[in-house]
């Protein structure tokens, strides 16, 4: 098993890519893939279909995971 520093509710700058010096609270870590979804950075927007609980579809936006080597730890 793989052991990081980094923990949820951690908070971290980011080092690299296109959100490069934001800083946010970690609230996901995903060991297998080593990514981490950090609040507020690297947010994506996405298509949804109608559903019965959102009849007209839309676009919703959110929170794509970055990899763990990309941000380190405040």
């Amino acid at each position: 098993m793989i052991k990081f520093s980094i923990k949820r509710d951690d908070l971290v700058r980011i080092i690299t890519g296109d959100d490069k010096g934001k800083e946010g609270k970690v609230l996901q870590v995903l060991p297998k893939k080593s990514k981490v979804i950090i609040e507020g950075c690297n947010v994506v927007k996405k298509a949804i279909k109608p559903t019965d609980d959102n009849p007209k579809g839309g676009f919703i936006t959110k929170e794509k995971p970055i990899h763990i080597s990309n941000v380190k730890k405040i």
